[in-house]
């Protein structure tokens, strides 16, 4: 059985809902496969309601199975034989009891896509039935292009209806441990997470006691795996011109994170890709990220590219550039360049996302003598790079954070080598108002050095940060 882990805000603003005295409207979206039909499903567990999944078949096909699913949900052994040709009689059947009802329609864009003025039939339904009835619907979608066009835009016929929304994102990693009980090691976590994200269905593939390596080769680079091809099969179904985008992924996954680098590795112009980076970030799977001190994000030049999902990030690095290999079956030949370049590529990238977050969780927990109002990374002159910063206005004060992805432990020279950095940051200008008392932070996978624990022990301004 599938774990259900963390989603307590997502399942206390449905049951909010649920508790509305008058007819909710609920949307849910996100990338596939992150956990919205488990969701929908654990709500459901004690709920009267009827869940309907629709397909990319025709409408009139989806209209016939959510006729028979309101058939036995009612009982009605007449409507089970009718010939029923619109979607108002179907509603009106299921909603007639006074009993608070929830009605889950998952991928609803399918029906969109059948049909392109289902949205407009479906905003008559709710306006003349549904919205004058004791029920809660849901409607639930993992293309998010067209769910923001057929439910969440302006220009949506739904547009105004809904009472809530949640876009549903990855589970952090402060609950990653949750999905695997057979206590695996901090590092070992770290090493699955960087490869499956927050993604309950990819973490469900790498339970086991398999290493990271043979785990990979087993899930990954084994054609027949769904993640083999997994890249394919969610950028195929949100956009058209998915060569174009794969290369864009692959410049980025290669360390082309500028504009202009990005632009040189495909050899078009910038203005060029302006619109591909742009559909990327809407449908968060690119970032484009600036120093944690930038006032105007979008107006920085200082904007790099990342890669969002660790799964994609980890394909495009090393999977996709190595096809070639896989498809004529030298896994083998593969997974050596993995297991090569897999630490310092992935793994050590990803724990610095860990290290930025768990800093928030830190500051909320009062362990920090200050409590981040921003977070984030930071470069600029003089080759200066911090991993983490954490800055508070009102006490104008900094954090300053080094992780280390190590298999020995952390001692005092990253400690001075972080003391070095943040000195010549401080000299920027951008700092200006965070001068006040530093506070340096060392994270380590593999603990430290008793003379840096000696060290932090004696100063107020040093935090060793280990793994939990």
């Amino acid at each position: 059985m599938r774990a259900f882990v963390d989603r307590v805000s997502e399942l206390a603003t449905l049951e909010e809902q649920f508790s509305e005295p008058e007819a909710s409207f609920v949307v849910i979206y996100g990338r596939r496969r992150v956990g919205k039909t488990a969701l929908i499903t654990e709500f459901l567990r004690d709920k009267r309601g009827l869940y309907f999944l629709a397909t990319e078949e025709s409408e009139e096909q989806n209209r016939a199975a959510f006729q028979k699913q309101v058939a036995s949900f009612t009982g009605d052994a007449l409507l089970a034989q009718a010939s029923v040709d619109n979607w108002d009689i179907l509603f009106d059947r299921l909603t007639q009891d006074g009993e608070r009802l929830v009605i889950a329609l998952d991928e609803f864009q399918y029906l969109g896509k059948a049909n392109p003025a289902f949205p407009s039939i479906f905003q008559r339904i709710w306006d003349i039935v549904l919205s004058r009835r004791n029920v809660m619907v849901i409607l639930c979608g993992s293309l998010v292009s067209l769910m923001e066009s057929q439910v969440l835009s302006y220009q949506s016929p739904l547009y105004g209806r809904r009472t809530a929304q949640i876009r549903l994102k990855q589970v952090p990693f402060r609950f990653y441990r949750e999905f695997f009980p057979d206590k695996l090691s901090y590092r070992a976590l770290i090493e699955r997470y960087s490869v499956t994200g927050g993604v309950p269905k990819y973490i469900e593939s790498f339970k086991g006691s398999l290493g990271i390596y043979r785990a990979i080769a087993k899930n990954v680079l084994n054609s027949s795996s769904y993640l083999y091809d997994e890249p394919n099969f969610l950028l195929s179904k949100e956009v058209v011109e998915v060569g174009t985008y794969f290369s864009i992924m692959k410049a980025v996954a290669a360390g082309n994170r500028k504009v202009g680098d990005i632009a040189a590795a495909l050899n078009v112009k910038q203005t060029g890709l302006s619109r591909y980076l742009k559909t990327l970030e809407q449908l968060d799977v690119l970032e484009r990220v600036v120093p944690v001190t930038e006032l105007n994000p979008k107006k920085s030049k200082r904007g790099l590219y990342r890669i969002k999902d660790n799964y994609l990030r980890f394909w495009f690095r090393f999977v996709f550039p190595q096809k070639g290999l896989l498809e004529t079956d030298r896994v083998d030949e593969a997974l050596k360049v993995i297991e090569r370049n897999f630490i310092d590529g992935q793994a050590a990238y990803v724990y610095e996302d860990v290290c930025r977050d768990r800093l928030w969780d830190l500051g909320a927990e009062g362990t920090l003598p200050l409590m981040p109002q921003r977070v984030g990374a930071w470069w600029g002159a003089r080759d200066v790079e911090l991993d983490v910063v954490g800055l508070n206005l009102d006490e104008g004060r900094a954090v300053f954070g080094e992780c280390k992805f190590w298999m020995k432990p952390v001692g005092a020279n990253v400690l001075g080598h972080l003391e070095e950095q943040a000195a010549k940051a401080l000299r920027d200008a951008s700092f200006g108002p965070y001068r006040n008392a530093p506070v340096f932070a060392v994270f380590s996978v593999s603990g430290f050095t008793d003379e840096l624990q000696s060290i932090a022990a004696e100063r107020s301004d040093v935090l060793l940060i280990g793994g939990e």
